[in-house]
C-alpha cells in the first residue's frame, strides 16, 4: 500500500470524481494547467523522474488504481442474491476477490429474492445489503426511499452504452441511471410443441386454438394475472401507465372500443382450448402432455424442453382478433438489476463489485449456468444466446414489449377482470360497466 498521506489524497480525488462523474474534464484541465505553470518555474526533472511522474499521472487517471491506493483497511461488503443464484454469485465473488489480490475482502452473501428485495430493503435501508439484485419494477420506490446510489461514475466499463437500451431505460429514473442491468429475460412469449403447430400456425392465436382443438390438446395462459392480461389490452392500443407520483395509475382499458377486447378474451376461452392456468399448473400439464403451448417466460423453458424434446420451440406472442381487427399481443419486458446501497461504508468497492457482477463476462457465465438472457449487447449477440429458443423468442417479442411500471392498485382489479373474462362473464355483466369498474379500481388514489 502507498503512504497514508498519498492514500488520503487519492481517496479525496476518487470521491470528487465519483460525484462529478469519472474523469471530469474541468478537473483534468485544472490539474494540467497547474502542472504546466509549475514546469515553467522549475528545472526539468531527470529522465527517470519524468518517467515516474508519467506513471503516477496514469495511475491517478485510473479510478480502480485510485480505489486500491485509497484502501488501507479490510473491505467489508454484504451482497444479496436470489436463492437460485447463490452458487453462481459465490463463484463470481471469489473471482472478484482474486482480481484484486492486494486488497483484503470480507464479503458476506445472503439470499433474497429479486421479487421481494424492495420490501425487505425498505424496512431498514441503512441495514440492507451494500449490493443487491432486484426486479426492475421496484426501482421507483427504491430511488424514492434513497436506497439506490446513482451510477454517476464508472470503473471498468460504461454501463449505459454496453447494455441494451431497454435495460438501461429500466434501470433509470428521470433520466438518471440508478442500477446495473444483469439480465434481460423477465418477460413472456409463446412456447409450443412443433409436432403440433407449424411456424405459420403460431402467428395467430385463433389458428392455434383451432389446431390444438383438433389435436385434443390445450393452450395455457395465466389470464387472471394482470401481468399477462396486459398483453391483450396494450396490444389493442389501450394503455396503462404509472403517474408521476410513482404510486397511482392512468388506464384507458374502458375507452371506446375496449369492450371488443374483453369480448375477444371471452370468445377465445369459450372453446375450453385456451385455458386460464397458473404457472405451477402449466408445469404439471406440460409434463403430462395435456398442454402443448403456453404463454410463459424463460423459467419454464426447461420444463417445455424436457417434455417436448426436439419438438421444443418458442416464438413471439401471436396476434388475436378483436372487433374484426387483428392485433399483435403485447407484453411486459422485465429486467433484473443490481443496485448499490448509498449507505454502504465502502461505496466505491460496492460500485466496482456491481460492475463486475454485471459485466459481459459475468452475464455470459450467468447465461451458460442458468440460461438467463443477457442485457449486455455483446453477450446477447453470441451464437450460443442466439441459438437458445426461449431467449431468441424473448428478443423477437421485445419489439412489442414495454417496461413494467404500474402502481399497486393495478393488480387486484386486473386479476378480478381476468377471472371474469376467462370464465365467460358468467353473471352477464355489461362489459362497459365491467371495464369501468376495473379502471376505477386501477386508478384509485393510494391511501
Amino acid at each position: 500500500m502507498k503512504k497514508k498521506v498519498l492514500a488520503t489524497l487519492l481517496a479525496t480525488a476518487m470521491v470528487a470524481g465519483s460525484l462529478a462523474g469519472c474523469g471530469s474534464s474541468s478537473d483534468t484541465t485544472a490539474t494540467e494547467d497547474t502542472a504546466a505553470t509549475e514546469e515553467t518555474t522549475e528545472e526539468a526533472a531527470p529522465a527517470e523522474e519524468a518517467e515516474a511522474s508519467t506513471e503516477e499521472s496514469a495511475d491517478a487517471a485510473d479510478p480502480v488504481a485510485n480505489l486500491i491506493a485509497a484502501t488501507t483497511d479490510t473491505v467489508t461488503l454484504t451482497v444479496w442474491a436470489s436463492e437460485e443464484d447463490q452458487d453462481l454469485t459465490t463463484q463470481l465473488l471469489e473471482e472478484f476477490k482474486a482480481a484484486y489480490p492486494d486488497v483484503t475482502f470480507d464479503i458476506t452473501l445472503g439470499a433474497e429474492s429479486e421479487s421481494t428485495a424492495k420490501d425487505t430493503i425498505l424496512t431498514d435501508v441503512e441495514a440492507a445489503a451494500d449490493v443487491y439484485a432486484f426486479a426492475d419494477d421496484q426501482i421507483n420506490e427504491l430511488v424514492q426511499a434513497g436506497a439506490l446510489q446513482e451510477v454517476a461514475a464508472t470503473y471498468t466499463y460504461d454501463v449505459a452504452t454496453e447494455n441494451a437500451a431497454g435495460s438501461v431505460e429500466a434501470a433509470s429514473v428521470d433520466g438518471k441511471l440508478y442500477a446495473y442491468p444483469m439480465t434481460a429475460d423477465n418477460g413472456y412469449f409463446m412456447f409450443y410443441d412443433s409436432s403440433v403447430f407449424t411456424e405459420d400456425d403460431v402467428q395467430s392465436l385463433e389458428k392455434m386454438i383451432e389446431v390444438a382443438e383438433a389435436a385434443g390438446k390445450k393452450i395455457a395462459m395465466d389470464i387472471s394475472n394482470g401481468w399477462y392480461l396486459y398483453a391483450f389490452f396494450q396490444g389493442a392500443g389501450y394503455g396503462l401507465s404509472l403517474n408521476d407520483d410513482g404510486v397511482t395509475n392512468t388506464c384507458t382499458w374502458n375507452a371506446a372500443g375496449a369492450t371488443d377486447v374483453a369480448q375477444a378474451i371471452i370468445d377465445l376461452t369459450a372453446s375450453g382450448v385456451l385455458v386460464d392456468m397458473s404457472d405451477e399448473d402449466m408445469a404439471t400439464q406440460i409434463a403430462e402432455g395435456t398442454v402443448v403451448a403456453c404463454v410463459n417466460g424463460t423459467w419454464r423453458a426447461e420444463t417445455a424442453e424436457t417434455a417436448w424434446g426436439e419438438n421444443y420451440a418458442a416464438t413471439k406472442l401471436p396476434t388475436f382478433n378483436a372487433g374484426g381487427t387483428d392485433y399483435q399481443m403485447s407484453s411486459y419486458s422485465g429486467y433484473k438489476l443490481i443496485g448499490v446501497n448509498p449507505h454502504s461504508a465502502n461505496i466505491g468497492w460496492a460500485m466496482l463489485l456491481a460492475e463486475y457482477l454485471t459485466n459481459e463476462a459475468s452475464q455470459t457465465v450467468r447465461f451458460e449456468a442458468r440460461g438467463l438472457g443477457p442485457a449486455n449487447t455483446a453477450a446477447a449477440a453470441s451464437e450460443a444466446v442466439q441459438a437458445n429458443p426461449a431467449i431468441s423468442a424473448l428478443a423477437a417479442q421485445a419489439a412489442y414489449a414495454t417496461p413494467q411500471r404500474v402502481g399497486g392498485n393495478f393488480w387486484s382489479p386486473a386479476e378480478t377482470l381476468g377471472q371474469i373474462l376467462a370464465s365467460g362473464n358468467p353473471d352477464g355483466t355489461d362489459l362497459q360497466t365491467l371495464l369501468d369498474t376495473t379502471v376505477e379500481g386501477i386508478t384509485a388514489p393510494v391511501e
